[in-house]
Parts: C-alpha cells; structure tokens; sequence
C-alpha cells in the first residue's frame, strides 16, 4: 500500500510511545552514570554512558517506523521524541532551580541533584542537535535504500541506515556534551569510538528481532511504505 495518510493503524501508537519512553530514558541515564568495562585496547579506554545502554533501541524503533510506516510519519514520531526532549529539559532545570525543603537538604541537597540530574540540560541540548540529526540521517538512508533495493535485503537497510545514522548522532552528541562540560575532554575520543562500535553491534545482532517485528507489523498494518514521492525536509509537519 502506498497511500497512508487516514489509514487507522492498530500499532502506530503503541510503536511511538516506546520509542519516546526509551529517548527520554537514554537521556535521564546518560546523566546519571558513566560505565567503565575495563577493557583497555591501545588509547581507547572502552567506557560509555549509561544511556547507551537503551539508546540503540530507538533507532530499532526507527528503522521499524520507516520500514513500515515510511519516512513521513517517521518525521512525526522523531519530531514528538524532540518536542518530550525538551519539555523533560525545561522542567529538571526548574525543579533544579526552585529552592529545596530542609529535610531533603539535609540527606541529599542540591549537590546531589545537580551532581545527577544538573547535566541533562547542557546533556540534552547535545542530545536535541545530535538526535535531530542522526534520526533523521537514519530514517532518510534508509528510505532511499528501500527504494534502490525494491524491498529486498531488509538487514542491508537496517544496518546501513544505522552505520550513518549513529555515526551522526554520536558524534555530534559527544562533542557538543564535552564543549558543555557534561563529560571530561580527555574520554571524549574513547567515548565517541566505543559507543558508536556498541551501538551500531546492537543493531547487528537485533537485526534478526527487528525483521520478524517489520514482517509482523506489515502483516498486522497491511502496510509497506515506500517514499517514492515523499518530499524528505525534515521541518515539514504534515504527511505530504
């Protein structure tokens, strides 16, 4: 099917959320905790964010919304992931910046919030800029690759797509995060080689997991997209 613009989908919705829920988590947990494995292989030390962890699983949700949905409401669905980015943003800064109650001075206190949560602005004005780019990287690859393949080989899209994509988003995120203070310039290089490894291995062995969900979902749905005359700016609102 090509047309999708009144279609009633049974699991639009349900796809959305999840991946909202898991862009929201990514960043709480990016601010949270840097995990060292102590691996060490020459200069690079193989440590990451926390965040890391559950990022790689919204670009398996986007992959999935592009494969069966198309590009267009992928666009929507990566614009609301913006816009609970940003409304999770303004409101650990004002609660970060509202005065605390004594008792909880007492045992925890600003330091402690601020030690935690006080990154997440400079953390998601990074994680905004590198998601908007690397999202969308990720959805439009992977679209122009459906149609030069004629649907076939789905792993050399999902793979391919997420080779460009987390190579965007990754960079761009840790550079922009260390300009901010968020992270020590001196992990910057290690943090950018091990994370894009990791996360672009987690796609490669969920491929198999993220094609029975397409094939499921295409079934259930009744639909297969391809963009033939989408119109890709990234900016646009509607499904035109």
């Amino acid at each position: 099917m090509q047309e999708n613009k009144r279609i009633p989908y049974r699991y639009y919705d349900i796809v959305m959320a999840i991946f909202v829920t898991v862009l929201l988590l990514s960043n709480l947990l990016s601010s949270a905790k840097i995990i060292d494995t102590g691996i060490v292989l020459g200069p690079l030390a193989f440590i990451f964010d926390a965040g890391t962890l559950i990022f790689p699983i919204s670009y398996i949700f986007g992959d999935v919304l592009t494969e069966v949905y198309g590009y267009k409401r992928s666009r929507r669905v990566i614009w609301m992931g913006f816009i609970a980015m940003a409304i999770m943003v303004a409101f650990v800064w004002l609660a970060g910046a509202l005065p605390g109650e004594s008792e909880w001075l007492g045992y925890a206190g600003d330091d402690a919030y601020n030690a935690i949560l006080g990154g997440i602005p400079g953390l998601a004005i990074a994680s905004l800029i590198a998601y908007f780019a690397g999202e969308f990287s990720n959805s439009f690859v992977l679209a122009k690759m459906k149609i030069a393949t004629k649907g076939r080989w789905l792993w050399s899209r999902t793979i391919g797509s997420t080779l460009v994509g987390q190579g965007v988003d990754t960079v761009i995120f840790f550079v922009i995060a260390t300009a901010l203070g968020v992270f020590p310039p001196e992990i910057m290089v290690s943090l950018i080689a091990f994370n894009y490894v990791f996360k672009v291995a987690i796609e490669v062995v969920l491929t198999p997991v993220t094609i029975q969900v397409v094939n499921w979902l295409k079934r259930a749905e009744n639909e297969d997209y391809y963009d033939t005359d989408t119109k890709f700016n990234p900016f646009r609102f509607d499904l035109a």
